[in-house]
């Protein structure tokens, strides 16, 4: 565990998130929630994956979507963090799965998390537009734009959590897309990357 990381984490939002970690292996042989090779260090591939969201998260923000959420990841991890911190930023996590929105909601009413879990391919979301979108090993950046530009406005933030071929990914997306972009380095994978993106807008050719 990298306790230097989580010096700035509460003792609670430490607990909760030891007891969301139990849950996922616990169901794991069930429902295929994460990879079998990963789960000795969940902690690290998953957890703390995500939880490096939080630094981009702050009062202004009321709205947040997770996209495909699957397991949790990061949506949920980061409703356990705003439990405590970013109590009026109300979380909707997107997936689906129905077998993987059963296992969240089991964590939502274990943690007492005031989120929603919605069971819905994106495409059919009927949702307003959110001041914060994130997602996880989801899809190609592209497409992310595809099914984020319906939530956006100008100050929408974009988070994506994205892996050694985030610099393709941008090139390819800016070919269709404007939009500016922060690329900081992920904690967790020294190949990785986190995108902070805003100001997202089709690019008109022709």
């Amino acid at each position: 565990m990298n306790t230097d990381y989580l010096k700035n984490v509460s003792r609670e939002t430490i607990q909760d998130l030891k007891t969301f970690q139990q849950m996922v292996l616990e169901w794991n042989s069930k429902f295929n929630l994460i990879s079998k090779s990963t789960e000795t260090d969940i902690w690290k591939r998953h957890i703390e994956d995500s939880l490096q969201l939080d630094k981009f998260i702050s009062e202004k923000d009321k709205t947040m979507y997770d996209f495909g959420t699957g397991a949790g990841f990061p949506g949920l991890v980061i409703a356990i963090f705003a439990k405590y911190t970013f109590p009026n930023l109300k979380i909707s996590l997107i997936e689906s799965t129905t077998k993987k929105t059963i296992f969240l909601n089991e964590v939502k009413n274990k943690l007492n998390l005031d989120i929603n879990i919605i069971n819905e391919r994106i495409e059919n979301l009927k949702l307003k537009k959110a001041d914060i979108i994130s997602s996880r090993a989801m899809a190609s950046l592209e497409k992310l734009f595809e099914y984020a530009i319906n939530f956006t406005k100008e100050n929408t933030k974009l988070l994506f959590l994205k892996g050694e071929s985030w610099q393709k990914e941008i090139e390819t997306a800016q070919k269709n897309w404007i939009f500016s972009f922060e690329s900081i380095p992920s904690i967790t994978n020294e190949k990785g990357r986190v995108l902070q993106i805003q100001k997202l807008r089709r690019k008109i050719h022709g």
